[in-house]
C-alpha cells in the first residue's frame, strides 16, 4: 500500500515539474490552469496524509507558508564579483583591446540583457535545489532558500544530464505588470506605493512569510554556471545546457563574433528596451570561451572578461509645481522641486533636489516652469534644463527663502559655502530630532530600538528634547506610543542602559558638535582625557591637535559656551555615560605602519571603514581624509571613484585592495 502511494506521489511530482518547465522555460502551457491546480491539490492532500514521503523540493512547496525569522549569513564558496561599467562605445573598444593584448587570439562574446533586480546564487546537488543566497557584499549573503522556492521560474528539481554539484547565478525581478498589480492592491488598502520594481523585488526576498513572497509574483532569469569543474568549453554552451536542465535563461542573449555585432545589439535594445515586460538598465558582455576567461582572470573587484554597458540616463519634461525647503540635522537647508508626476526610467518621479540657491539661480528657475528631468546614474532625479518656449511671460523668478521653514529663524549663509543654515540648532525641530537620531546611530551610541520614527514620536510627546532625556525614559512612557509592545519598550530601555558602556570617543562623536566627525572625535579623545578637559581647552590648544583647524576649534569652543549644552553634558555624566578615557583607549598592537598615511575609498567587503581605520591606528599608522602627495596608501573597495583616479594621477601613492592591506599588517 505504502509503495503504491509513494509511486503515485512521485508520478504527480514529476508531472507537475514537467508542466512548470513547459510553462516557464519553454513558454508553452501543456495543461490549463484549472487542470494544474487540480493535480496540485491532489498532491497536497496526499502529502498531508502521508508526511513520511515529505520532499523539500516538491512542487507543493511553491505556494510557500514557511516562516523565516532570521536569515543566516552564508559565505559564498565562489565570490560574487561586481562588473566594471562602461557608458560609451569608446570604453568597449578599450576593453576589447586589453583582452586581445592579453590573450592574442580571436575572441567571441555573449551579449545579454542586464536585468534590473536582485542577484542570487543557487546551489544544486544531485539535481535538487539545496540553498539560495543573496549577493550580499559579494563574499557573503543571506540564505533565503524558502522564499526562492516560491518563484516558479526557478526549478526545484533538474532534468537531463546535469553535473552533480554546481551553482547557478541569476537575477530575481518583477515584471512591470506584477509591479503595477502590487501597487494597485496597496492603493486600495490605503498603503504607500512602492517606488520601483527593483527595490520591491529585493525587499520581497527578505519577507519572513514565504507565502507572502509567493503572492508578489517574482520572476527569475539564470545567466551564469559556476563550478570548479565546467562541463563545456564556452559560456554560450553552458546557457544552452542550463535551459535543457530546466533553467529559464534569457531568450534575448546573443553570440557575437565581434565588436560591431555587440554595438548593433546594444543600439537595438537601447531603442526597444521599454517594449520588454521587465526593466533592464544595460547590457552585460562576456568573453565566450571559458579558457579565455580563465586567462583573463579578475581584478580586486571585477572579472576582466566581463563588462556592463549602462544605458544613458533618460530625460523627460514635466511642470514645476512648487519649491519647498527641507531642514537637515546640521541645520543645512535643501530646496526641493515638487513636480507634476512623470514616468522616468520606469518609476514615477514627483520630486527632485535643487541642492542650493546657486543651482536655482544657475537654472534661472521660475514658477511653474516646464523643466527637463533626468536620473543621475538611473537613480536620483535632477533638473537639467528649462523649456523656455513654454514659460509664462508673467511668471516670477524663484526667490530663495530668508527664514527657516520649520522655526522661522533668519537663515545664514557662511562665507565660501553654497548652503544656507538655520542657526537655531537647539530648538529647530528637525535639528533637535536629527541630533538625537545621530546620537543613537550605530557609529555613535548604537542604541537598539530607538529608530528615527520612535524618536520623532517621543519628541512630539514632549518626552525627549536632547540625548540626556533618553536616560530617564520609563516603560510607562514608552508603551502608549504607536506600535510599541512590552518587549519593544524593554529593548529600548536595555539599549539605553547598555549605551553607558560605549567608549568616550564614540560619545564625543555622538553628542553632535558641529564639524566633529568620527576621525576628529578620536583625535580629541586621544589628546583630552575627559569631556571636562576638552571643555576647558582654548582654541589655541585645540589647534595644536593634529588635523584640528581653526573652523573645528571655533565650533568646539562655541559648543561649550552654550549653557544648554553644558547642562546636557552634566546630565549625561550623572547618568553614567562614558565621558572620559578608558584604560585601553590608546592600545597599540605594533608599529608596522608607523609614519605611514592611509585612506579608504569605495565599498569595503572584508571589514567596515571604522574597523579599518582602527586597525591603522592600532598598528601605528595615520588616517587622513583626502588624496594628496602626503598619502602613502589608498585602499580601494568596490566602486572606487574619483579618489582612485586622483591617486593614479599623482603616481606615487600605493594602491591596495582590502586583502593586500591585511597582508601589509601581517608582514
Amino acid at each position: 500500500m505504502s509503495q503504491s502511494i509513494l509511486e503515485k506521489i512521485e508520478a504527480l511530482r514529476a508531472e507537475l515539474h514537467q508542466h512548470n518547465f513547459d510553462y516557464y522555460v519553454e513558454d508553452n502551457a501543456t495543461v490549463s490552469d484549472f487542470e494544474f491546480d487540480l493535480k496540485l491539490k491532489q498532491l497536497q492532500d496526499l502529502e498531508k496524509n502521508y508526511p513520511q514521503f515529505y520532499d523539500p523540493n516538491s512542487p507543493t512547496l511553491r505556494v510557500g507558508g514557511e516562516i523565516t525569522k532570521n536569515f543566516p549569513t552564508i559565505h559564498h564558496q565562489f565570490r560574487m564579483y561586481s562588473l566594471d561599467n562602461s557608458y560609451d562605445f569608446d570604453d568597449l573598444e578599450d576593453w576589447e583591446k586589453r583582452i586581445i593584448k592579453t590573450i592574442d587570439e580571436p575572441v567571441e562574446f555573449v551579449a545579454e540583457l542586464k536585468y534590473d533586480g536582485a542577484s542570487i546564487s543557487i546551489f544544486y546537488e544531485n539535481g535538487k535545489l539545496k540553498q539560495a543566497v543573496t549577493r550580499g557584499d559579494g563574499f557573503q549573503g543571506d540564505e533565503i532558500t524558502a522564499n526562492v522556492k516560491t518563484i516558479s521560474d526557478i526549478p526545484l528539481k533538474l532534468k537531463g544530464d546535469f553535473p552533480p554539484q554546481f551553482f547557478m547565478r541569476g537575477e530575481i525581478y518583477l515584471t512591470r505588470k506584477n509591479f503595477d498589480k502590487i501597487n494597485s492592491l496597496r492603493e486600495e488598502e490605503g498603503l504607500d506605493l512602492f517606488m520601483n520594481p527593483r527595490n520591491t523585488a529585493s525587499g520581497s526576498l527578505k519577507m519572513q512569510d514565504s507565502a507572502e513572497v509567493r503572492k508578489r509574483g517574482l520572476s527569475a532569469v539564470l545567466y551564469q554556471f559556476i563550478s570548479s569543474d565546467t562541463p563545456a568549453e564556452t559560456h554560450w554552451e553552458l546557457l544552452q545546457d542550463a535551459k535543457k536542465w530546466g533553467f529559464k535563461v534569457s531568450n534575448q542573449a546573443k553570440l557575437c563574433k565581434n565588436l560591431d555585432e555587440i554595438k548593433d545589439f546594444i543600439t537595438f535594445w537601447d531603442e526597444h528596451r521599454h517594449e520588454l515586460p521587465f526593466e533592464i538598465d544595460g547590457i552585460v558582455l562576456k568573453v565566450n570561451s571559458i579558457k579565455q576567461q580563465s586567462q583573463l582572470g579578475y581584478t580586486a573587484k571585477s572579472p576582466r572578461w566581463a563588462m556592463a554597458y549602462k544605458f544613458k540616463a533618460e530625460k523627460v519634461e514635466t511642470e514645476l509645481v512648487t519649491v519647498t525647503y527641507q531642514v537637515g540635522r546640521t541645520g543645512a537647508i535643501t530646496p526641493v522641486a515638487n513636480l507634476k508626476p512623470v514616468l522616468l526610467a520606469g518609476t514615477i518621479v514627483k520630486r527632485a533636489s535643487l541642492h542650493n540657491e546657486d543651482i536655482i539661480k544657475k537654472l534661472g528657475l521660475h514658477d511653474h516652469d516646464f523643466v527637463f528631468v533626468e536620473k543621475g546614474g538611473e537613480i536620483i532625479p535632477k533638473i537639467v534644463g528649462i523649456n523656455l518656449e513654454k514659460r509664462d511671460a508673467n511668471s516670477q523668478e524663484i526667490e530663495y527663502i530668508t527664514n527657516c521653514p520649520e522655526c522661522g529663524t533668519e537663515l545664514v549663509r557662511i562665507e565660501d559655502q553654497a548652503i544656507h543654515f538655520c542657526p537655531n540648532d537647539l530648538h529647530c525641530p528637525p535639528q533637535v530630532v536629527g541630533r538625537m537620531i545621530h546620537y543613537v546611530s550605530r557609529k555613535a551610541l548604537d542604541i537598539e530600538g530607538l529608530g528615527a520614527e520612535t524618536i520623532e514620536q517621543l519628541y512630539r510627546a514632549k518626552l525627549v528634547e536632547n540625548p540626556a532625556d533618553f536616560y530617564i525614559l520609563t516603560k510607562e512612557q514608552l508603551l502608549p506610543l504607536e506600535r510599541m509592545a512590552e518587549k519593544s519598550a524593554q529593548n529600548i530601555l536595555d539599549g539605553v542602559e547598555n549605551s553607558k558602556q560605549i567608549p568616550y570617543e564614540k560619545v564625543l562623536f555622538g553628542i553632535g558638535i558641529k564639524h566633529v566627525g568620527e576621525t576628529v572625535a578620536k583625535k580629541l579623545a586621544k589628546n583630552f582625557n575627559s569631556i571636562d578637559d576638552l571643555k576647558n581647552a582654548t582654541a589655541e590648544e585645540l589647534i595644536q591637535v593634529e588635523d584640528i583647524g581653526g573652523k573645528i576649534a571655533e565650533s568646539i569652543v562655541n559648543f561649550f559656551q552654550n549653557p544648554e549644552n553644558i547642562l546636557m553634558i552634566e546630565r549625561l555624566k550623572s547618568y553614567g555615560v562614558q565621558l572620559e578615557k578608558g584604560e585601553n583607549t590608546n592600545e597599540v598592537l605594533s608599529s608596522i605602519l608607523e609614519n605611514k598615511t592611509f585612506l579608504f575609498t569605495g565599498k569595503l567587503s572584508l571589514f567596515t571603514r571604522e574597523a579599518a581605520e582602527e586597525m591603522v591606528e592600532k598598528h601605528g599608522g595615520k588616517n587622513i581624509s583626502a588624496v594628496s602627495k602626503n598619502l602613502n596608501y589608498l585602499i580601494v573597495g568596490e566602486k572606487a571613484g574619483s579618489k582612485l583616479k586622483k591617486a593614479q594621477d599623482i603616481g606615487s601613492i600605493q594602491i591596495l585592495d582590502e586583502q593586500e592591506f591585511l597582508d601589509l599588517i601581517k608582514e
